[in-house]
């Protein structure tokens, strides 16, 4: 199956900072608020877009930033916080692709050239990545997507707030035409200065004059750059990812989930999809981790480490019931579930053999090879299949025998 076109994504938290405070304290919403140094030396780390319309933005210094704005709310950073947030949110991002190359604790580039059999486009995946984060984590982020990074990066910032933007294959060149030639990475002021005097105000002035010309005024390596990127050719692949850690999968739920029954429901889904990521990684999982979330934000979470290494449904749902009855849940409403395996072993690697595993392997196997050709849904646990909305006529369909798939 063809790779998407358009397979580099940059995420980029907004206002990153500012959001995880506006999270514990909502007061802080919909007001200029900046957080930073509260001292006389103090300088602004992040600015809320409420602040940023009056001219308040990073690196300025606070005092400076109280003149802009009068009505300016600042809060002191909390490093601790935003670590954990990023945490959280790297978390998510590596629950889509393993390929991420984090640029800083809330933006990153991701490879997402071979997730067609997961999303049916480029802008579809933006769209399941920020609805994940934000019901993970509460926080908004925006997502650019392009054939290059250079242009996937713009295209995050084109979106923000809390948006997406995708540049087709093709309409490169035009995307950028427009932009201020001060937008390319290694454009200062000298830079500058030199290209005004070529009368060059925009990449697409930049494009039309001959390499040989930027390179006599330039210098060759400089002047080789410069023209490269204004035609969009950015040859970079996203660096990372090469050595996965984990993977997991983790859902938030519109209607918090009440009672065990709900939650072995949505265990299964879960073990159902972690199988299927394992399986196309080429890993098998030592290690099982279950997430809870509870509609209150508090979080828990349960390990096991076994000897032998799992990829298929049957063992993670088993696995996950066992971390389930450690968590002691009981009857809290839960917002959040997550599975995961860590410790990866190689799939193809000799495994002791078990003759308790009734020929689930080879059962899975069979069905991953029937999604890979007709899709996820061409195969269903009969456990997860959702009732049809009128009762069928008699004689139309299986007789029901009363028991529950696995």
């Amino acid at each position: 199956m063809e790779r998407f076109a358009e397979h580099i994504a940059h995420v980029d938290m907004d206002a990153f900072f500012v959001e995880v405070e506006r999270r514990r304290d909502p007061a802080l919403r919909g007001v200029p608020v900046a957080v930073g140094g509260t001292g006389t030396r103090g300088v602004v780390a992040s600015a809320s877009y409420e602040a940023r319309r009056h001219g308040v933005h990073s690196a300025m210094p606070m005092a400076h930033a109280r003149r802009q704005c009068p009505a300016l709310r600042v809060v002191p950073p909390d490093p601790r916080a935003y670590g954990a947030a990023s945490e959280a949110v790297f978390e998510i991002i590596r629950s889509f692709t393993p390929r991420v190359e984090p640029l800083s604790v809330d933006e990153a580039f991701l490879d997402i050239g071979g997730l067609r059999l997961h999303h049916d486009s480029p802008r579809g995946f933006a769209d399941a990545l920020r609805a994940a984060i934000r019901g993970g984590t509460g926080l908004p982020s925006s997502v650019g997507i392009a054939t290059v990074k250079l242009l996937a990066k713009m295209a995050s910032g084109d979106a923000k707030p809390d948006g997406v933007l995708v540049v087709p294959a093709g309409t490169e060149r035009a995307y950028l035409a427009p932009k201020p030639v001060r937008a390319l990475w290694g454009v200062g002021e000298a830079t500058h200065a030199r290209l005004e005097q070529l009368g060059v105000a925009t990449i697409g002035d930049l494009a039309s004059i001959p390499e040989a010309t930027l390179c006599r005024r330039l210098g060759p390596s400089l002047g080789s750059h410069l023209a490269a990127l204004s035609r969009a050719v950015d040859p970079r692949p996203v660096e990372g990812g090469d050595v996965v850690k984990s993977i997991s999968v983790e859902q938030t739920y519109e209607r918090d989930l009440e009672g065990r029954a709900a939650m072995e429901r949505e265990l299964l889904r879960m073990a159902d999809r972690l199988a299927a990521r394992l399986r196309r990684a080429g890993f098998a999982a030592r290690g099982v981790t279950l997430k809870v979330r509870f509609a209150d934000f508090s979080t828990i979470t349960r390990s096991h480490t076994g000897r032998a290494p799992l990829d298929t449904a049957h063992d993670l749902y088993a696995a996950a019931l066992a971390l389930l009855d450690r968590a002691a849940v009981g009857e809290r409403p839960v917002r959040l579930l997550g599975l995961g395996g860590d410790n990866l072993d190689d799939a193809a690697a000799p495994r002791q053999l078990d003759l308790a595993s009734g020929g689930w392997d080879e059962l899975e196997g069979a069905v991953e090879e029937v999604r890979l050709r007709f899709g996820d849904r061409a195969v269903a646990r009969a456990r997860l299949v959702e009732p049809p909305a009128t009762p069928p006529e008699p004689g139309s369909g299986t007789p029901d025998t009363g028991r529950q798939a696995p």
